[in-house]
């Protein structure tokens, strides 16, 4: 809903166009996102915070959490200021993994609210604030990296890459952080690399042809043509182009000045 309910606002309030292709696109994506949630295992029952400490402390979720960790610096200490400003995946990569953290802090604060509420003394676990201090770093992280991939790019595009890229991200953390993967059927598999592909397809459309202007009024005119339909440009990614006149062509009127 968010990422349809963005690109549709994005067109109205911000004057940003979506063709038809990116429409399906994002249709596609929410497919995708959706086929692969009802494919997925149901995670593992985890009522308190000791419980959702073990797991935290587990050798797999921890080297996992480690090359979150190191994408994450790499992406903001080396690539975000080089490329970040051409890129649309830098910023809203760093956002999708600083979700990771975010979702799990969510998870176990939850827990927490449940056993402050039932009397358990969980101001005293020291897993409450640690989750509190991440939560609320990776929150704030999150939001400086999407406000500044909103001000570079297209609201249609930024929304729906980043709803994709963070549902992938969530769903590989809990598969990972609770095991779920053990009681996945052939099925689900099935489904979940299905509904990856789904995704795949979506984004592809959605960027692929984002400069395209395809709708349903003139799609028989671009189907017969078979030329590439005009390019269409918002306020954010216009073109100055430079006429050089040293390489003009010799029909081309010159005009001369005379200094005096």
């Amino acid at each position: 809903f968010s990422v349809l309910c963005s690109a549709i606002l994005s067109s109205y309030l911000l004057g940003e166009r979506l063709n038809l292709l990116g429409k399906l696109g994002c249709m596609l994506s929410l497919v995708g996102s959706t086929v692969m949630v009802i494919h997925a295992p149901e995670d593992e029952e985890v009522t308190t915070l000791d419980k959702m400490s073990s797991k935290l402390k587990e050798p797999g979720f921890l080297a996992y959490a480690a090359i979150l960790l190191a994408v994450c610096f790499l992406l903001i200490f080396y690539l975000a200021p080089r490329y970040g400003q051409s890129n649309i995946l830098i910023y809203l990569t760093i956002c999708s993994v600083i979700g990771a953290f975010s979702v799990s802090s969510v998870k176990g604060l939850g827990i927490a609210i449940k056993g402050f509420f039932a009397g358990r003394p969980v101001l005293q676990h020291p897993l409450t604030w640690i989750l509190l201090i991440t939560l609320v770093a990776s929150i704030t992280t999150q939001i400086n990296y999407l406000n500044k991939s909103l001000d570079i790019f297209n609201t249609s595009l930024v929304f729906p890459i980043y709803y994709v890229l963070f549902t992938t991200i969530v769903i590989t953390t809990s598969i990972i952080l609770f095991k779920e993967w053990v009681t996945m059927t052939v099925v689900d598999i099935i489904g979940t690399v299905c509904g990856f592909l789904t995704i795949i397809l979506g984004v592809f459309l959605l960027h692929a042809f984002k400069d395209m202007d395809v709708s349903l009024g003139n799609l028989p005119q671009v189907l017969q043509t078979g030329q590439q339909a005009p390019v269409t440009r918002d306020d954010k990614n216009v073109l100055i182009e430079v006429d050089n006149s040293s390489i003009a062509p010799e029909d081309k009127p010159k005009v001369f000045m005379i200094y005096t």
